[in-house]
């Protein structure tokens, strides 16, 4: 969570920094809710959708997700136009 408050520019901290710890309980909730579901279906298959659906992550942030170390505020905002 501290990572996204230091990207994110002043104005937007508040809404953004809200929305960002939104979709993390949000993202816990789901996989809390869906675990013991899927290890009743099956054990292996459960580990195999949530070793899918972390590959697919690694893959986004890896294409998608620009670098910012040693890059100022501005040069990061600069990037997403």
């Amino acid at each position: 969570m501290d990572l996204v408050m230091q990207i994110l520019p002043v104005n937007i901290k508040g809404l953004a920094g809200s929305v960002a710890t939104l979709a993390n309980w949000f993202t816990a909730w789901v996989v809390t809710m869906t675990a013991n579901l899927l290890l009743n279906w099956s054990s292996g298959g459960t580990f195999t959708i949530y070793m899918i659906v972390s590959a697919f992550t690694v893959v986004f942030v890896t294409i998608w997700v620009p670098e910012t170390k040693g890059r100022t505020l501005e040069e990061i905002q600069w990037s997403f136009r």
